[in-house]
């Protein structure tokens, strides 16, 4: 193994958020290897100093730690286990650490598949969306072994303000993960119907803003997303697509443990509907359109 302050990390995943984390380790030292089906990513990786691999296999045969930073469960399986990869050349002891949403059953499940191979996997769910990643300061929601941990620890370092070390089983640090984003599809959608409802009713949209800002109706996604509505900027910081599928995973975590889940199953629908209007690959916060659409209104407004 290589100097473990800082270890070769194959990054799979250059997207949103998984390529701020990876110049982040770079900045810190690490040698990087990324991996993506988008020439732009790979492109945009490479101009930052790092390098890139034509498969997971590749670089993860040439890596001590494996991250994954994919948009779901079936992309995780994919890149770990399917054609070329990366399980497949990882070393013995070599650490996968997980950072997309997926459900907790899966989690639990890739920890003792990853096991039964000699690998270690640290489940680790993030938050903090693309300018946090590239500043460095993301959460981890996060679960594992002791040795899951002391691999992934200059990662974490690198990338983080804030890691959760929720316990010592893969599977817990999705489960809190799944009940962030329960909280924060609701508090997208109940900030869309709360501004449309100013702007239907004929108020300064602006000054409600302000208002609810410095109130008790404040949320940090009503601070961080109304401003795109205002604004009538839905350039995709966290697309729609991405809580249709996220809402979609806490639904089914409620099935699981037969737990009504009724706000959620409200919001859900309005990001289906947003999707469903050809809106999916716009940020989330163009849920308000669906509202828009509706009453016939625009929530957006001047700056004064």
């Amino acid at each position: 193994m290589t100097d473990k302050n800082t270890p070769v990390v194959a990054f799979i995943g250059l997207g949103s958020m998984g390529l701020g984390m990876a110049k982040n380790l770079l900045k810190h030292g690490h040698k990087v290897i990324g991996v993506d089906p988008s020439a732009a990513a790979r492109d945009a990786f490479t101009a930052a100093g790092g390098s890139t691999a034509g498969s997971c296999a590749e670089a993860a045969a040439k890596a001590d730690v494996v991250a994954v930073a994919v948009v779901n469960a079936q992309q995780v399986d994919m890149v770990l286990y399917g054609d070329k990869g990366a399980v497949s050349t990882l070393r013995k002891g070599g650490l996968v650490m997980q950072c997309a949403t997926v459900p907790p059953a899966f989690a639990k499940s890739l920890g003792e598949r990853l096991a039964t191979s000699g690998h270690e996997l640290l489940d680790a769910p993030m938050s903090g969306g693309r300018a946090r990643a590239e500043s460095g300061e993301l959460t981890f929601m996060s679960s594992g072994s002791a040795p899951a941990y002391a691999a992934a620890e200059s990662i974490l370092a690198a990338t983080s303000a804030k890691v959760f070390r929720l316990g010592d089983a893969p599977g817990i640090g999705s489960l809190v993960k799944t009940v962030n984003q329960l909280l924060a599809g609701v508090h997208i959608a109940t900030a869309a119907e709360a501004m449309a409802l100013a702007a239907k009713a004929g108020a300064d949209t602006r000054a409600v803003f302000e208002v609810i800002s410095a109130s008790a109706g404040n949320s940090w996604m009503f601070g961080n997303r109304v401003p795109h509505m205002l604004d009538d900027d839905f350039s995709p910081l966290s697309a729609v697509e991405i809580f249709v599928k996220d809402l979609g995973l806490v639904l089914n975590t409620g099935h699981e443990h037969r737990l009504p889940l009724p706000m959620a199953a409200a919001a859900h629908q309005l990001f289906l509907a947003a999707a469903g209007a050809g809106w999916g690959k716009l940020d989330d916060a163009a849920v308000v359109k669906v509202y828009e659409a509706a009453g016939d209104f625009k929530v957006s407004s001047p700056k004064k």
